[in-house]
């Protein structure tokens, strides 16, 4: 006994339903119309044979017509048969047939010989039903759908267009006939009239397509029109043996499709590639752009006149770095990003390789960077030294006017002093006291002329550093040089005149000359004093400012000394009135051998003395702020030498992980994604170096001994860090498309990856060339031997015929040539992602320009050129536009109007083209 059921054992082809439920056959209406449907199934093949059946569950009695038919629709030889006319010899044949169908996979449930032998109308229609199944509706799938699913989905497709045609199933979406004329008017639309057709009237209708399959197809009428509108429910087992019948007799189209899928699958991928390119260029146009831009002001070197014009630059500067080039750096980024993925597509679909239109190139990107980092380097570096040469200036310049106010004061007068004729109407102690008194002044003028030569050489220096005002500095120091030389040649003269007549001049009071001689220099040291405790001072560290305190210390030391000699001037000018009034002398006035008189000096010493305080007090200010500024110092260093340290261990571990790669390739790129992640928690420290820098800048701190980090150091090595990371996202994503479109086991990466590294002896992520010749030896290929051995999991045959040489050896020519595929530049390095490119390319099929052309010749129905009517046909819109595009036209000797060259174009896209 023999089974039946409607799905193929083992097949998807259907899914598992009751096919063929007896009940149904209850129904007069669909036994009637299964009878008609399957008999005419029948003879369009038994025809082939010369035979016909009238009587479908008579004709088969005796197996006879049965084994025939089976023959005739499976192309194969059955046993042969006996040709006797009792019972017994006819149920061997039909058992024979049985056991043909029972070979090819199909489970026969309830169905023995002797009900088929006996005419039992049931069980013969149920057979003839299992191998319509088997033999026409089982290898039809689309889109790997169920043979079911995929005849349904096949109508749908191909009646979409057609306005009242809603394909659903296989029995009321046929009733009114239009679905049957929809799919001979999309095969052979010069049969049908399908505008003309109501759906009003499907009798019509139906006979209309019946009656041209019949006439034009070759597919005999298997059911008649009124029984279809007359049936609420067609059968549907009728309708589907009817349809597929439409199928087969329009393979041919079916083809087309296909060839049609594959080019739409070919154009796409160069579609999305040249986008891929496009975007490329104009990402790789507008960076290269605004390095260009961006250059020129950095080097641009127009010096300010202020400290505060040089800082506004900084802080101008300082915005560049944190809100301009970060986003510059992550499209850089970006761009390496997409060039090799765009590397790795084209590749991966045997493209040739990507080349940038001249200058921008990865590499001509790097080297632009490369001059732009260069160039804001020497920007930072020249406006720092910019700040210091302004404060410099600033504060000599203040130096210089403060000493040269302080000179013009004391010289206010002195010319009319030293052109004065006094001498000649005095007496001679009077001109004793004029002459003392003058050398007193040149005592005075020989003290002044360290302070003239002082503001000389502050002038020279404001012009040696580039001055704004140099104009004004220099003339003013001409004028006092100038004043200077007049008071020389003045004090020289009148010094001769006062020697001329010092013959003629008596003693001189020694008290009032001792008194002159000591005051003039104290007074002098007490100027010289005052001028130091109100001297401008700028230092830029501790060390600096503990020298001027202990400078101050050390004068503060002498003080007492100073007090004595101050005492002893005044008890001199006190000797004075006691012998004055001991002697009864009357004093004519002030001591005649100096205007400086006992209060001035007490009034000077006072001074002094008030400003001693200030002094402290400036020094302590400034010894605060150096402490502070080394606090930021210490702070700074701290959190580089955290970042720092952070950065390089992130180095260190992004290197291992790269290496080291476990798990499969999925769990690599989760696992990446979420240790970028975890990096990039790490901006918030960045941020608050940044901050800490800033404060740095601000204070005009320029060194730092507690950290050999800079923050031109650390951005570097933080931007290395995020790109380094990024690049090794990449490089698992190129991965996994590469074994995706490849083919290649996750085993297999394993193995690649496994020997790769072991190799990589220097973890650089490339091998030299011997170790790359090694690492093939290690897959299975001994050099040194000419032998070939296996080593755990080997490549394909193939592709190891394909390395080894003709003498199975690993020759220098092969390998030359293998490293020429895979170090195209010559660099003498191979990076992995070169190497599984390799590995893979040379052991996975690809689409080819033969296969590409083969299946535009399907479309163009065998002819050597297609119409753009034809490509319009077949393939979407946009793609077949595309390739109208792109086409050029058809010169062959059968050329005609409008023809376009399919096969230059698929040759095209697998070689250099302009596309």
């Amino acid at each position: 006994m023999h089974t039946v059921t409607d799905s193929y054992q083992g097949n998807t082809y259907m899914e598992q339903e009751n096919d063929w439920d007896r009940d149904l056959l209850l129904d007069p209406a669909w036994e009637k119309q299964q009878r008609k449907t399957f008999t005419a199934w029948c003879n369009s093949h038994l025809r082939k044979a010369g035979t016909q059946i009238e009587n479908i569950e008579e004709d088969f009695r005796d197996g006879l017509k049965l084994m025939l038919l089976l023959e005739v629709i499976s192309g194969e030889r059955l046993p042969k048969p006996e040709r006797g006319k009792m019972r017994v010899h006819k149920i061997n044949n039909v058992n024979k047939a049985l056991d043909f169908i029972a070979s090819k996979g199909v489970k026969l449930v309830s169905i023995g010989a002797e009900e088929i032998v006996d005419g039992n109308a049931k069980m013969t229609l149920g057979m003839i039903w299992t191998i319509i199944l088997r033999f026409a509706i089982q290898d039809i799938s689309v889109e790997e759908t169920s043979a079911k699913e995929g005849l349904l989905l096949w109508c749908q497709r191909k009646t979409a267009p057609y306005k009242n045609v809603n394909v659903q199933n296989f029995h009321i979406s046929w009733k009114d006939g239009l679905a049957f004329n929809a799919l001979i008017h999309r095969h052979r639309p010069d049969l049908i009239d399908y505008d003309s057709l109501r759906k009003d009237d499907p009798v019509t209708n139906l006979n209309n397509a019946f009656e041209v399959a019949e006439k034009h197809l070759d597919i005999p009428k298997m059911l008649d029109a009124e029984d279809i509108v007359n049936t609420a429910r067609p059968d549907e087992k009728a309708i589907m043996t009817y349809v597929s019948s439409f199928y087969h007799a329009f393979s041919g189209a079916q083809k087309a499709e296909t060839a049609a899928n594959r080019i739409c699958k070919v154009l796409a991928v160069n579609q999305e590639n040249e986008q891929m390119m496009e975007d490329y260029e104009k990402l790789a146009s507008d960076l290269l752009e605004w390095i260009r831009r961006t250059i020129p002001w950095l080097e641009n070197r127009t010096q300010e006149k202020t400290v505060n014009d040089m800082q506004a630059k900084q802080e101008d500067f300082r915005d560049y770095r944190c809100v301009h080039k970060p986003p510059k750096v992550q499209e850089k980024c970006q761009l390496e990003i997409s060039f090799n993925t765009l590397q790795t597509k084209l590749r991966l679909s045997n493209r040739p390789a990507f080349m940038p239109s001249e200058g921008r190139l990865v590499s001509d990107i790097n080297g632009a960077w490369h001059t732009l980092e260069g160039a804001e380097k020497g920007y930072e570096e020249w406006i720092l030294s910019e700040i210091r040469r302004l404060e410099r200036l600033e504060h000599l310049a203040e130096k210089f006017h403060q000493k040269a106010a302080i000179h013009e004061s004391w010289t206010d007068g002195k010319e009319a002093m030293l052109t004065q004729k006094d001498y000649e109407t005095s007496t001679l102690s009077e001109v004793k006291a004029l002459l003392r008194k003058h050398e007193a002044f040149e005592s005075d003028l020989a003290a002044h002329q360290d302070r003239v030569e002082q503001i000389a050489a502050i002038a020279q220096e404001l012009n040696e550093l580039d001055y704004y005002d140099s104009a004004s500095v220099n003339a003013r120091c001409q004028k006092i040089c100038d004043q200077w030389d007049v008071l020389g040649a003045l004090t020289q003269s009148r010094k001769e005149s006062l020697e001329r007549t010092e013959k003629q001049l008596e003693s001189i009071d020694e008290l009032y000359l001792e008194y002159a001689k000591r005051a003039a220099p104290f007074n002098n040291w007490m100027e010289g004093a005052m001028e130091d405790l109100q001297d401008m001072f700028i230092v830029h560290n501790i060390e600096e400012i503990q020298g001027l305190i202990t400078a101050h210390e050390q004068f503060k030391s002498t003080l007492t000394e100073a007090n004595k000699e101050r005492e002893a001037i005044q008890s001199i000018q006190a000797e004075v009135q006691k012998i004055a009034q001991s002697n009864g002398i009357k004093l004519s006035g002030a001591n005649p051998y100096t205007t400086i008189t006992p209060e001035s000096i007490d009034s000077k010493w006072e001074k002094a003395m008030a400003m001693v305080p200030l002094r402290d007090n400036a020094l302590q200010d400034e010894l605060n702020k150096q402490n502070s500024n080394d606090t930021l110092r210490a702070t700074f260093a701290t959190q580089a030498n955290t970042v720092g340290a952070y950065i390089q261990e992130k180095m260190e571990e992004i290197g291992r992980i790269s290496i080291e790669m476990n798990g499969t390739l999925e769990d690599q790129l989760t696992n990446l994604k979420e240790y970028q992640k975890s990096i990039m928690s790490y901006m918030p420290e960045i941020n608050k170096l940044e901050g800490y820098h800033q404060l740095i800048q601000e204070a005009l701190i320029f060194d730092n001994q507690y950290t050999s980090y800079t923050m031109e150091h650390l951005r570097v090595g933080w931007e290395q860090l995020l790109t380094t990371i990024a690049r090794t996202i990449n490089e698992v994503e190129n991965q996994i498309l590469t074994r995706d479109a490849k083919g290649i086991s996750q085993e297999q990466l394993y193995e690649y990856r496994a020997s790769f590294n072991h190799f990589d002896k220097d973890h650089s992520g490339a091998l030299m060339a011997e170790e790359f010749k090694a690492c093939l030896i290690s897959l299975g290929y001994d050099v040194e031997n000419d032998k070939q051995k296996r080593s755990g999991q080997m490549v394909s045959d193939d592709f190891r015929a394909l390395l080894i040489s003709t003498g199975n050896s690993l020759g220098d020519g092969e390998f030359a040539r293998i490293m020429g595929i895979v170090d195209p530049n010559g660099t003498g390095a191979v990076t992995f992602q070169a190497f599984i490119d390799f590995m893979s390319t040379e052991t996975t099929d690809t689409d080819t320009a033969d296969q590409v052309i083969a299946s535009f010749k399907i479309l163009a129905a065998d002819k050597n050129y297609i119409t753009a009517e034809e490509l319009r046909r077949e393939l979407p819109p946009d793609q077949a536009e595309y390739c109208i595009a792109r086409m050029a036209p058809y010169t062959g000797p059968d050329a005609v109007p409008g023809a376009l060259d399919y096969m230059s174009f698929s040759t095209a896209l697998y070689g250099e083209s302009d596309l």
